[in-house]
C-alpha cells in the first residue's frame, strides 16, 4: 500500500487558500527564468561554436551594463517573491490572539501523532485522527516528544516544525465538512513515510457530540472473549505503553503515555499511522507481528497466538 498523495493545491480553508496562488507564481516565474537561461545558453553555444582554424576568438573580461541588468532582473524577481510570500503569510498566519489558550495541542513523535483537548481536560487524548468544527479557526500548539517532526495539512493550514523543548503555534480551520489528509514533512527516521494522520472537519453540532463521546471512559467487557482480552491487555502489560481511561483496566494501570492513547481506539478510521485502515482483520495483523507492518515501529512483538490474537482484537473493538 502506498502513502495516499497530499492534494497541495485544493484548499479548503482561507488558511490554506493564499498557497496555492503563491505556488503557481513561484512556478511560473522559475519556469520563464530557466527558459531564458537554457534558450540563451543553447543559442550562443551554437552561435559562436567552434568553426574550424579560425583562430581564437576575442576574450571579453566583463560589461559593466549587461552585468547590471542581469543582477536587477534577478533583484525583481526576488523582491517580488519576498513580498508575495510577507502577504500570504499574513493571510495563512495571522498574529491576532495567537497568545490565548491554544484549542488543540498537538505532540508528534516517532511515529505517530496525538492531540488533546485543553477544553476538555484531561478527558480527550486522540492519536492520528483530530476533529475540527467548521466555520472558525482554532489554535493549534505544537510539540514533539523525541525529533523535529513537521506537522502539514496542506487543505486546511500551513506546515510547521515540531521541534523538541520548544512549542510553535498555528491557526487551523475548516470551510466545510469532510475528512483532509496530513503528514509530517521533516523526514524524522525509518517510518516518516508513516507518520500520516487525518483531520475530520464536522458541524459545530456534530463535533460537539464526538467531543462529548470522547469525553466518557471505556466500559470495561463483561463476558466472553472481550472480558478475555481486557485480562490479557492488564496482563501482557500494554498499560505500560497505552492509556484506556475506564473502570478496571484503567484501575490495573492502564495510563501509559509512550503510545497512543486507546480509550475509544476503535472509532479511529485508520492504523498505525495510516499504514491500515482500521479494520478487525488490519488490527489482527498488526498485532501478530508489528515489525512486518511497520519495520522500526516500537511496539513490540508480544508472540500472540491465534486465540489471544481474538480476544484481544475482541476487546480493542469494544473501545468505541
Amino acid at each position: 500500500m502506498s502513502p495516499p498523495g497530499l492534494p497541495v493545491l485544493e484548499p479548503a480553508s482561507s488558511l490554506a487558500a493564499p498557497t496555492g496562488p503563491l505556488i503557481w507564481v513561484t512556478l511560473g516565474l522559475g519556469g520563464v527564468v530557466f527558459a531564458v537561461v537554457a534558450g540563451l545558453t543553447l543559442y550562443f553555444s551554437w552561435r559562436y561554436r567552434h568553426r574550424g582554424a579560425r583562430g581564437e576568438p576575442p576574450q571579453i573580461f566583463g560589461n559593466g551594463r549587461d552585468e547590471l541588468i542581469w543582477t536587477g532582473l534577478a533583484l525583481a524577481v526576488l523582491v517580488l517573491l519576498f513580498g508575495l510570500s510577507w502577504a500570504a503569510l499574513g493571510r495563512v498566519d495571522p498574529q491576532a490572539g495567537r497568545e490565548g489558550s491554544p484549542d488543540l495541542i498537538v505532540t508528534g513523535q516517532q511515529w505517530f501523532w496525538t492531540a488533546s483537548y485543553p477544553a476538555a481536560g484531561r478527558a480527550v487524548r486522540v492519536a492520528n485522527e483530530l476533529h475540527i468544527p467548521t466555520g472558525r479557526r482554532l489554535l493549534v500548539e505544537l510539540r514533539s516528544a523525541d525529533v523535529i517532526h513537521d506537522f502539514w495539512v496542506p487543505q486546511l493550514a500551513r506546515k510547521l516544525d515540531a521541534v523538541p523543548g520548544q512549542t510553535g503555534r498555528l491557526w487551523i480551520g475548516a470551510d466545510r465538512p469532510g475528512t483532509y489528509l496530513g503528514a509530517c514533512a521533516e523526514f524524522c527516521g525509518a517510518q516518516h513515510a508513516w507518520m500520516r494522520f487525518t483531520v475530520v472537519a464536522q458541524t459545530p453540532q456534530d463535533y460537539a457530540a464526538w467531543l462529548a463521546a470522547q469525553a466518557r471512559p471505556a466500559a470495561l467487557p463483561l463476558g466472553g472473549d472481550a472480558a478475555a482480552g481486557a485480562a490479557l491487555f492488564a496482563r501482557q502489560g500494554c498499560a505500560a505503553c497505552h492509556t484506556v481511561r475506564g473502570a478496571g483496566v484503567a484501575g490495573a494501570g492502564a495510563g501509559g503515555d509512550v503510545g497512543p492513547d486507546l480509550t475509544h481506539f476503535a472509532a479511529r478510521g485508520i492504523l498505525a499511522g495510516g499504514v491500515l485502515p482500521n479494520t478487525p482483520q488490519n488490527l489482527r495483523r498488526w498485532l501478530r507481528d508489528p515489525q512486518a507492518v511497520k519495520p522500526g515501529t516500537r511496539m513490540p512483538n508480544y508472540r500472540l497466538n491465534g486465540r489471544q490474537l481474538g480476544e484481544l482484537v475482541a476487546y480493542l473493538e469494544t473501545l468505541r
